[in-house]
């Protein structure tokens, strides 16, 4: 338990740099689905969707989770501290498969820009919003 402040500080480094991510990649789609008439710009758009996703999304994600687990492990009291901490596993777990349809969504635009309107993507910007608003209830309210 020396070092559980710094593993919770760097698990919430993690889980920001992480959301970053979520809330702008559907961004880039809105622009990507929008703009596929210029190639150029769409060319741009593809090569900032895979750096974001692969090269910063994709290990604050794997740091968020190994960090939670670490956490989870040096706490394990903490499945009997209430039903809260599984509604928040929940949602992480819904934050992961929304993390992988990116991914999804990310290849099918290389395929066909129109493959989805850009007011898809910007519904779509909304819901690591809402999971996020839980996640954080659940942790500092611990409403259960």
């Amino acid at each position: 338990m020396e070092y559980y402040n710094w593993i919770l500080a760097f698990h919430v480094m993690s889980f920001t740099s992480w959301m970053a991510m979520l809330f702008y990649q559907p961004r880039l789609y809105v622009y990507h689905s929008e703009n596929a008439d210029n190639s150029g710009f769409v060319e741009v758009v593809k090569i900032q969707e895979y750096k974001l996703l692969k090269y910063i999304g994709n290990p604050a994600m794997w740091a968020t989770i190994l960090s939670g687990g670490l956490m989870s492990w040096l706490n394990s009291a903490i499945f009997a501290s209430g039903i809260w901490i599984y509604a928040k596993l929940l949602f992480v777990s819904l934050l992961f498969a929304y993390h992988l349809s990116l991914e999804y969504h990310r290849k099918k635009l290389i395929d066909n820009p129109s493959y989805r309107p850009g007011k898809f993507y910007r519904f779509y910007n909304e819901v690591p919003t809402l999971l996020m608003i839980g996640i954080v209830i659940f942790v500092v309210v611990k409403p259960f």
